[in-house]
Formats: structure tokens, sequence, C-alpha cells
């Protein structure tokens, strides 16, 4: 595979149409100037030694050791072979609520902003562990596959939001179904796979506790945590409070019961979230302590660098550019390497 590291610096190649532009320029130009003092026929008997051949052909290893320079630049590389990776390490399937009651405001700003920023500070200590990313309301959705690319996770943290999922409503049975169906099927049954629950446990969809029963026969552990408070906050969107069909404001609680049943069932940890921490470090920790399992991962091999052929290259024909003189030697004269071929006069 060929590629360039630095495809910004290829824009340097327009100086070569540049620089061709500039010397036929300069070159009609003299032609004008000398065009005064008489036919270039007889000027040209009269400066033996001139030689518009050798300024042309010195020109041409110029702009070619420019070119070779600006692709230098740019980098070209060759390889991209196919690396497979050993690690020690686990599978992690964070499911993030984005109902419209994780906006309730009893956390700054509100729920789902702090738990956004506690899954970007989650990321950046990970090293050799797989996330992967599922939101739900009323129907599950797979933000982030398992992946071992941290950037890309941090990334579809920040992305996060209700509207990602069309249908509201807070279906955490289905989520946790995902989330199951999610795991890559690498890691051995009994370790080494994990979901990590973050909701208010408002369940209004389905039995959560079925598919958490589902989870512990799988060998896999379902760690809650539930962010907001039992005594609830009001949910404001676009500046406007949200009410129930008889016009009481909608409060939005946390159902600390329903989380810690589920996660008792497969041996994992219900962790309340607090305004100075969500709980993920303490749940990592616990994570910490599993069997981990043998992951491989598929990277590229580091590139070849090119780059360094073409500058050597420029270097040479810089220097034959520098050794090439303007004027004819007489001593290679009769080589006739950059002369005109001389017109024959036609006999009468």
């Amino acid at each position: 595979m060929f590629r360039f590291a630095n495809p910004q610096y290829l824009w340097l190649l327009a100086a070569v149409p540049a620089l061709v532009a500039l010397f036929w320029l300069a070159m009609r130009n003299r032609r004008r100037r000398l065009a005064r003092f008489g036919r270039p026929e007889t000027l040209g008997e009269l400066m033996p030694e001139v030689s518009t051949g050798r300024v042309k052909f010195r020109f041409v290893l110029f702009c070619t050791a420019v070119a070779l320079t600006a692709l230098a630049a740019a980098r070209p590389q060759l390889g991209s072979k196919l690396r497979e990776e050993k690690a020690q390490g686990i599978e992690m399937m964070l499911a993030v609520d984005v109902s419209n009651s994780m906006l309730a405001e009893d956390f700054e700003p509100n729920r789902l902003e702090r738990t956004k920023y506690a899954i970007g500070k989650l990321f950046e200590g990970l090293r050799q562990d797989r996330v992967g990313l599922i939101v739900f309301a009323g129907e599950p959705k797979v933000q982030l596959p398992i992946t071992s690319d941290y950037r890309m996770a941090r990334a579809f943290a920040r992305r996060i939001d209700p509207s990602l999922v069309p249908v509201q409503g807070t279906a955490v049975g289905k989520a946790l179904e995902q989330a199951l169906l999610a795991f890559s099927g690498e890691t051995e049954a009994g370790h080494g796979r994990v979901v990590v629950l973050i909701t208010d446990g408002e369940n209004h969809e389905d039995d959560a506790l079925a598919v958490a029963e589902r989870a512990a026969r799988q060998g896999i552990r379902i760690y809650t945590i539930g962010i907001g408070t039992p005594e609830g906050a009001p949910i404001q969107i676009d500046g406007e409070f949200i009410k129930d069909e008889q016009g009481e404001m909608v409060v939005s609680k946390l159902n600390e019961e329903m989380l810690s049943k589920i996660a008792e069932t497969t041996g994992g940890a219900y962790v309340r979230a607090t305004k100075q921490d969500i709980g993920l470090d303490e749940i990592v920790r616990e994570i910490n302590n599993m069997e981990r399992s043998e992951l491989s991962t598929v990277r590229f091999e580091e590139f070849n660098e090119q780059y360094q052929y073409l500058l050597l290259a420029a270097l040479v024909l810089l220097l034959a550019e520098f050794l090439v003189l303007d004027r004819r030697n007489p001593l290679l004269a009769h080589l006739n390497i950059f002369r005109e071929p001389e017109r024959k006069e036609s006999g009468l």
C-alpha cells in the first residue's frame, strides 16, 4: 500500500509550473534584447561559447530537484502489512441512558453531561482493554462497536445526545440484550466481559432482571451506576419543563432497587453516583480485580519511509546542475551534447 504521510505538502509541486512560466518569460525577454543587436544566427556565430541548451538543461535539473523535494516533504510511504497483537484485557460495553429523564438537573449541568465527562475520563485511563458504547432510550443503538481505539471512543462519547435514539422511554432490558450481543466472542466464558450500565433506573418498558439472569449464565458481569437522586428533579428541554397528561410537572427519580438487583444477579456491583464522582473509578477498580482474557488486535505494521531516496536524488540533481556550466567547455566541444544540430544549406 502506498500513501503520503504529509499530503498537505503536495501543494509545493505547484512551484514547478510557476518556475517554468518564469523561465519561459526570462528566455523570451533575453531573445528580445538580443534581437536589438542583430539576427540570432549572426549573434550565435559571434558568441560561440554561449549555449542555450546548457541553460535549459540546468533548468530541467533544477525543476526536477524541486519536484522531488516537494514529494519528499509529503513523506511517501510503502507497507501496511497486517500484524496481530496479543494482550491481556477485558471487553467492556457501556450502556448509557439517553432518555429525556437524563436531562434532569440534579447534577450540574445535567445527568447526561456529567456522564459524558466521566466516560471521557474513563477512556483516557484505559490501556489494553476494549470498549464499546451503546446508547438507549425506548430502543437501544450501538454507537461504537467493541474497539481498542480510545481516541475514537472519546470522540463518540462526546457526541452522546438524546437525539441519537428517536424512540423515547427507558428500555433497560433491551439495552442489556444489545450489549450481550455486542461482544466479539474472543473472550472466554466466565471472565473478561462486563457491561457498565449508566442510568437513572426508571425502567418503563421491559423485564431487565430476566436479561441479567441470562448474562449471569453467560458469565458476563453487569455493573450498574445510578445517576440521579431519590428525591428526583424536573426535566427541562429547550427551557420548558416536561409535564404529564394532568399538567403536573414530571419529576425523574432514581430507581436504586432495580439497579442493585441487576448487579447482584450477575456478580457485579451497584454504585450510586454523587455530584462529585459518577462512580466509574470505583467500578474500574472492581473490574481490574477480574481475571483478564487474552485479546488479539489486528494492527498495521509501520510504513517504510521512502522520502530519503527522493532527497538523495534531488541532491544529486542539484549537484549536477551546479557542475554544468552555462558556457561550452572547449575540451568537450567535440562531444556536441548540448549544441543544436547545424542546418545544412541546400545547394542550388
